[in-house]
């Protein structure tokens, strides 16, 4: 699979890049949403990890740009901030959700799922 990551936290970006290639997968990371925006133009990723809330926009945005793919990507929302109104909306949509702080078995918890559906 080819897995885009989009945190602005460095660290984040990091262990996500580092576990998800150990599971053998190819991964791109963005520290942005106009990086993540023009990585996801290619139309060549099948799961977006994505952080929320970052200093020039939101994830939401990103998400509602890629409901116009002829192809969406599987969506992970990777926060801190999720209130029970986007978890119910996420839910809907078919939008994984993995709550920040996580654990590595969260992560892969969270891939399984992505990689069944």
């Amino acid at each position: 699979m080819k897995i885009l990551v989009v945190d602005d936290e460095q660290l984040v970006r990091w262990f996500l890049d580092r576990a998800l290639k150990k599971s053998g997968h190819e991964v791109i990371v963005a520290g942005n949403i106009a990086e993540a925006s023009a990585i996801l133009d290619t139309g060549k990723i099948d799961i977006v990890f994505l952080d929320l809330k970052m200093p020039e926009g939101y994830g939401t945005d990103l998400i509602d740009k890629m409901g116009d793919f002829p192809r969406r990507p599987k969506i992970v929302v990777c926060s801190a901030f999720i209130t029970s109104d986007y978890e119910e909306k996420f839910r809907r949509e078919g939008i994984h959700i993995l709550k920040k702080p996580f654990k590595l078995e969260e992560l892969n918890q969270i891939l399984d799922a992505c990689l069944k559906t």
